[in-house]
């Protein structure tokens, strides 16, 4: 009873965070049963605010379309630093070439923006973080945001797509974490 009711004060406190991080994270959720195919296929897609289907979509898309749910279209905001400052995303895909359709759905691209804003942190997983990990055995890269629901161990559940649409899950320690982001202090 009292580990029942700690998780429920945990959830509490880690859901009050702060309303832009849990706006991040019901935005994320939205998701869920909505993105049920894991697309990668290159689309060509308006500028600014572009999206491909709803229906499908890659991790990076769970990112963008919830800042998008708050009013930041990472698309615009990826090419213009891109287009700014090209040597932070130099040599990171096969070609350094601004391009709206792909740059924002990318997830090297993703983390050299949020790092390149100060938004590295350490510690503690707090819900509306973002995390980058590599998959296991492979050179993948994987990102998704915190939710604010915990697990058992009182850590953040993870709204991310890793191939079978959004989903929010116990997977913040199942792959190997290689940045941590917290946009929203």
């Amino acid at each position: 009873m009292l580990r029942v009711l700690f998780l429920i004060i945990i959830s509490t406190l880690l859901f009050a965070q702060g309303t832009k991080s849990n706006a991040l994270v019901k935005a994320a959720r939205a998701q869920v049963g909505v993105t049920k195919i894991y697309d990668p296929a290159y689309v060509r897609i308006k500028f600014p605010m572009g999206d491909i289907t709803k229906l499908r979509g890659v991790c990076t898309d769970v990112v963008v379309r919830a800042f998008r749910g708050i009013g930041i279209d990472l698309q615009k905001e990826i090419y213009l630093d891109k287009k700014r400052h090209p040597k932070r995303y130099r040599g990171l895909y096969y070609t350094d070439r601004l391009d709206p359709n792909i740059d924002h759905r990318r997830v090297k691209n993703l983390q050299a923006y949020f790092a390149a804003k100060g938004y590295r942190v350490k510690g503690e997983f707090k819900a509306g973080d973002i995390v980058v990990w590599k998959l296991p055995g492979s050179n993948l890269d994987h990102i998704g945001i915190c939710s604010n629901r915990v697990n058992g161990d009182a850590e953040p559940l993870i709204i991310h797509n890793v191939g079978a649409g959004a989903k929010e899950e116990d997977v913040l320690r199942e792959y190997y974490i290689v940045d941590h982001f917290r946009v929203f202090k």
